[in-house]
């Protein structure tokens, strides 16, 4: 069999890479080889945001909305410093409108994301990529790697089919089966060694319901690991317990005992699934933390779980996964229209390691902030130490952002997928330290670039990868495109922040934009992540009011009250003391 485009594993990242690459060149012969038949089952059902905009892009997200998956407005945890529940929200304040279903991508639900049942949801994806004309196979997945240096010559199928092709994708997750034989090496940088434990449910509650469809997961820390719960259906739901492998060997109990026995620890998901029946689909994993050495050779990519894994508290995984396959497809398109390949591959593997790398870091954070984990304390200890991290809000601002504040995927000032403004609020949460911005107390900011190196970033676009002007200076990269760049052309004009923002605020009005109040906040966050990351150096000057330092309240990230929602919306079997 001869293909253009190989693809091994038929999950998300396979069906993504090939939808991709048939939408935006429909000519091309493509071959997607699942060992597994669909539907089956998988975890990772819990999405952000941006997974919305690929499926839109995609042309397939119509479809995911009329499986009527629960919409994710956020995430309620018991974490941290306190016992007290609190709330993480996509929306301000969490206000969900109530509107009819399946829905359009507009409006409110440009900032949601879904609850998915993996059975139903990779199999809409792989069926999607084989209507755009992708050649999918069923049961008949890779068996053998054939190779010649760093460059792929074939795979030898299950059923002894032989299939050559010019470019090469391992999607096959955490099997990393392409990723294997090429001998990549990969690296463990966190010392979390966790295993996760799960199972589903039918006729558990869900906690609450907001608007039509409307609801949040829940993290629910015990003394020794925590619990997801994740509604996928009105009936069925993911129910999901992690804790470090050595806790688990030590515990004496099978995997089964101690994932009851953490259910049972936990009131408010005790009582969730208080009438509900396990369907008797157990199963384990091991949790590690990794990133692949490299993510391309001479005609081969690594996508998704193949090229890395964060722990799953974040729930980034489906978005690393359709993230990185957009990117690759677009990759593989620019390849075979003579561009340079060592630059796309180098900005590839370089975006793609800097998205795990902070999940993972960010990971590290939450476990180490985690007062509950009250058997842990060594463990948790041991985090903290080998990051030299320090859990007050400024040590956490600085260990966090090694790599850089500047996050071109979002447009403003961020890390591992979480804007500047939430993260200041998530370590006043971990940390009960109050912190303060960056840029309190000036009113002046000088570009600095010295040092600094042009470059082209890359900006994917409907098939392409298009390069756009940045610097570079110790690792920490600043776009001069969006918001970025309109800040720097202000501060061009003057040094003074308030002469520099009406500077910016002419510029965006002559390129039709108008400057309200998402666009200030976007700019403050581009300010503090310049600062942060020494694009700027700030100063005092005797005119001009001072920028302030104090954090505003965020409408995103607040304490829960459920307790106040209407009946009918919460949950009847969590009682006012489990919540």
């Amino acid at each position: 069999m001869k293909v253009d485009v190989a693809i091994i594993g038929g999950g998300p990242g396979g069906s993504t890479c090939g939808s991709f690459l048939k939408k935006y060149k429909p000519t091309l012969k493509v071959g997607i080889f699942e060992r597994e038949v669909f539907p089956r089952d998988h975890i990772g059902e819990s999405q952000l945001p941006v997974i919305s905009k690929i499926l839109d892009e995609l042309g397939v997200w119509d479809k995911i909305e009329r499986a009527d998956f629960p919409i994710k407005i956020g995430g309620t945890y018991r974490w941290g410093v306190s016992d007290d529940l609190w709330d993480f929200h996509f929306l301000p304040n969490g206000e969900f409108d109530e509107k009819p279903r399946p829905g359009k991508y507009e409006g409110q639900r440009l900032e949601t994301a879904f609850q998915v049942d993996r059975s139903v949801y990779d199999k809409i994806l792989l069926d999607h990529a084989r209507e755009l004309g992708c050649d999918v196979f069923e049961g008949n997945g890779v068996r053998e790697i054939k190779r010649s240096g760093d460059s792929v010559t074939g795979l030898v199928l299950q059923d002894g089919t032989e299939v050559e092709a010019r470019h090469y994708v391992d999607s096959s997750g955490h099997s990393g089966i392409l990723r294997r034989a090429m001998g990549v090496a990969i690296d463990e940088p966190s010392t979390l060694k966790n295993v996760a434990f799960w199972d589903y449910w039918q006729n558990a509650e869900w906690a609450v319901t907001l608007g039509i469809g409307g609801t949040r997961i829940q993290v629910m820390s015990v003394g020794y690991g925590w619990l997801w719960f994740i509604p996928l259906s009105p009936t069925r739901t993911s129910l999901g317990f992690v804790c470090p492998a050595a806790y688990y060997k030590k515990s004496g109990l099978t995997p089964q005992e101690l994932y009851m026995k953490a259910i049972a620890d936990e009131p408010r998901i005790r009582s969730l699934v208080k009438n509900a029946t396990a369907e008797g689909n157990f199963a384990t994993t091991k949790d590690w933390s990794f990133v692949a050495e490299r993510m391309s050779g001479e005609n081969w990519m690594l996508v998704g779980e193949s090229s890395g894994f964060a722990d799953p508290i974040l729930s980034a995984g489906l978005s690393l996964t359709h993230a990185s396959a957009r990117e690759a497809a677009f990759t593989i398109l620019e390849v075979d229209r003579g561009c340079n390949k060592k630059w796309l591959d180098d900005q590839y593997f370089g975006r793609n390691k800097r998205r795990v790398m902070q999940h993972i870091r960010f990971a590290d954070y939450w476990y180490a902030g985690n007062q509950h984990f009250s058997d842990l304390k060594d463990y948790t200890s041991e985090i903290a130490r080998d990051a030299g991290l320090e859990l007050n809000g400024e040590k956490a601002f600085q260990w966090l952002g090694t790599g850089g504040f500047i996050e071109e995927d979002l447009g403003i000032g961020g890390f591992g997928t979480v804007s500047i403004g939430a993260l200041h609020q998530i370590a006043r949460h971990m940390s009960g330290d109050p912190g303060t911005n960056a840029f309190g107390g000036y009113n002046g900011f000088v570009l600095n670039f010295e040092g600094a190196k042009k470059m082209d970033l890359p900006h994917y676009e409907e098939g392409r990868v298009l390069p756009i002007p940045a610097y570079i200076r110790d690792g920490k990269v600043l776009p001069l495109s969006g918001l970025f760049g309109y800040l720097v052309k202000g501060l061009e004009k003057s040094p003074r922040i308030f002469e520099a923002l009406s500077a910016m605020e002419k510029e965006l009005r002559a390129a039709g934009i108008q400057y309200d109040r998402g666009i200030h906040d976007g700019m403050t966050q581009c300010l503090e992540a310049m600062v942060r990351d020494g694009w700027v150096e700030c100063r005092k000057y005797k005119q001009g009011d001072l920028l302030p330092g104090d954090l505003p309240d965020s409408s995103f990230f607040q304490k829960n009250r459920d307790e106040f929602l209407p009946k009918g919306k919460k949950a009847a079997a969590i009682s006012t003391t489990d919540s």
